[in-house]
């Protein structure tokens, strides 16, 4: 769906800032909802929305455990 929104989790990226939150939450909220640039009546809406998903993507990536656990040879 969002092919261009780059994933913000190490390997992949190794410092993430707020704005690469923000910005690839816009770019999602911009695919959902069809507007690139919400008319007036839905800017209130869409910017919402934007720091909604912005919000929830902080506390997944601050949740997330990187790399796989310890392997035990038989």
């Amino acid at each position: 769906m969002c092919r261009s929104i780059k994933t913000l989790r190490p390997p992949f990226q190794e410092e993430v800032t707020s704005e690469d939150i923000s910005a690839a939450a816009l770019q999602y909220v911009r695919k959902i909802s069809g507007f690139r640039k919400p008319s007036h009546t839905n800017e209130q809406a869409f910017n919402r929305a934007v720091d909604e998903i912005a919000h929830a993507s902080a506390h997944l990536l601050d949740a997330l455990v990187i790399g796989s656990p310890a392997r035990h040879a038989s």
